[in-house]
């Protein structure tokens, strides 16, 4: 399997090459010449493995330049009780009305994020120990990603950590997992500005290619291939876990800010695993629900971006967007960088002609929701079943909801625990969340961040200052 850039002009690369590059040289994304294809026989013969096993399967179809046996030690190692609390590692419990959620925050930071980033921590120190190499990792995130990653990748050999977040945007539960780390490779980075922000900046240090080859930088989030083929896998144990027979069809529901998660699922269905719809939920930020239902991309400004209750999705630039649009423009790379160049320039681009096929060949449809919808779901799972969701579960649910297609089986997927959104939650049910062991008094432990504006700039000088 070799791997190509969106834009086009990138070299076929193994797969361990593409995830220490972060971005392509070219700008663009790391996506496989072909998507490998399952047939029914196939999926037969992996319905009831264990999630390990499972992703072996199917990370064997990406990673063919790791040997077998070291890419199932690796994942074996990953994918345990002891990681991820039960045995199932992502079981799936229905509501009284027939609704799924596909449980993905059972890790160590509480978050979907933790189900690839722990796999990429171990893959990470894998190379680099193959390589005699080191990467500095320079990242962003809107919340969960964060503590994901440096919980992964805390103490790991020959990997330092750049964590970007926007200045008092997350929650105090989501700061103080990332900001009381006081492990040496560890750096928090707090930019005052959007996640947008943080992003771009990361951007603008992936393509000083001077800079990133002396400080051997690399990244951890889902711009890196890695992860989202890792998040390919709980689709399909997901399908298995919410159906009886591979004769059966589900649609999933995915919160979606910077559209790695469903893009995952984008990936699945390309597969042929047999899901009907993917249905993107987005909050009040609805740059990618504009788009899946007028064709229209229009980005917003830092300006325009709402400070919501759902923060992780607080997102106006969707930077895996764009590995969708490449299969949707038919793997043009000299037409995707064009309309990408739109999209710098702060326009946006219009493929409102190719809608049918969005909806069609692709399966996308999407939805929005805001705060009062947040909180008059939240009530009404514990009302009706007894579940207490986070935020943005929350907004996946109330979507699937209002567009489920009679007879639709559908499969929201979980985001986070509600711990992690504590305010929203005592607004919606006037009671704390429930906290899992080992997280009492979290945001109370002492914190160790720098902030900075929103300059690439100083975000570099940093870096070099701490790696010198």
């Amino acid at each position: 399997m070799k791997y190509i850039s969106t834009r086009g002009q990138m070299a076929p690369l193994e797969f361990s090459d593409t995830i220490l590059m972060g971005l392509a040289p070219d700008g663009g994304l790391a996506l496989p010449e072909s998507y490998p294809q399952i047939d029914r026989a196939t999926l037969d013969a992996w319905r009831g493995l264990s999630y390990a096993d499972l992703a072996f399967e199917i990370l064997s179809l990406f990673a063919t330049d790791i040997p077998p046996a070291d890419l199932k030690a690796m994942l074996d190692r990953t994918y345990t009780r002891e990681v991820f609390g039960t045995e199932a590692i992502t079981p799936v419990k229905t509501l009284h009305d027939g609704l799924k959620i596909l449980e993905l925050s059972n890790g160590p930071t509480l978050a979907f994020k933790d189900m690839a980033m722990q796999f990429l921590g171990n893959l990470f120190e894998y190379v680099l120990a193959q390589r005699g190499e080191t990467l500095n990792i320079l990242g962003a995130t809107s919340g969960d990603t964060g503590s994901a990653a440096e919980y992964a990748l805390r103490g790991k050999a020959g990997v330092n950590v750049f964590m970007l977040s926007p200045k008092g945007k997350m929650s105090a539960f989501q700061r103080a997992q990332m900001f009381s780390l006081m492990d040496a490779n560890i750096h928090n980075i707090a930019i005052d500005g959007m996640f947008d922000d943080c992003q771009d900046i990361v951007k603008a240090v992936q393509n000083d290619h001077a800079f990133k080859a002396a400080y051997k930088i690399g990244t951890v989030n889902s711009i890196n291939w890695a992860r989202v083929v890792a998040q390919v896998v709980y689709y399909f144990a997901g399908y298995f876990n919410a159906t009886a027979s591979n004769d059966e069809e589900v649609s999933f529901c995915v919160p979606s800010g910077n559209f790695g998660n469903v893009c995952a699922g984008h990936i699945a269905r390309q597969m042929g695993l047999p899901v009907a719809r993917l249905i993107v939920a987005t909050n009040e930020n609805d740059v990618l629900d504009e788009f899946f239902n007028t064709g229209v991309y229009r980005p917003r400004t830092t300006g325009e971006t709402f400070v919501t209750s759902s923060p992780s999705m607080d997102i106006s630039k969707a930077s895996n967007f764009e590995r969708f649009v490449f299969d949707l423009v038919g793997r043009d790379g000299a037409a995707l960088a064009a309309l990408w160049r739109e999209v710098d320039a702060g326009r946006g681009f219009d493929l409102s002609a190719r809608l049918d096929a969005v909806r069609t060949d692709f399966g996308f449809v999407s939805g929005a929701s805001k705060h009062a919808d947040r909180l008059a779901t939240i009530r009404q799972l514990d009302s009706e079943d007894g579940v207490v969701i986070d935020t943005h579960t929350a907004d996946g649910v109330k979507v699937a909801r209002a567009l489920r297609l009679a007879g639709e089986t559908v499969v929201c997927l979980e985001t986070a625990l509600p711990a992690k959104f504590a305010e929203t939650i005592r607004e919606a049910l006037n009671r704390e969340p429930p906290r899992p062991a080992g997280f009492e008094g979290i945001e109370d432990l002492p914190q160790r961040v720098v902030e900075f504006g929103a300059d690439a700039a100083a975000v570099k000088s940093y870096v070099a200052h701490a790696l010198a």
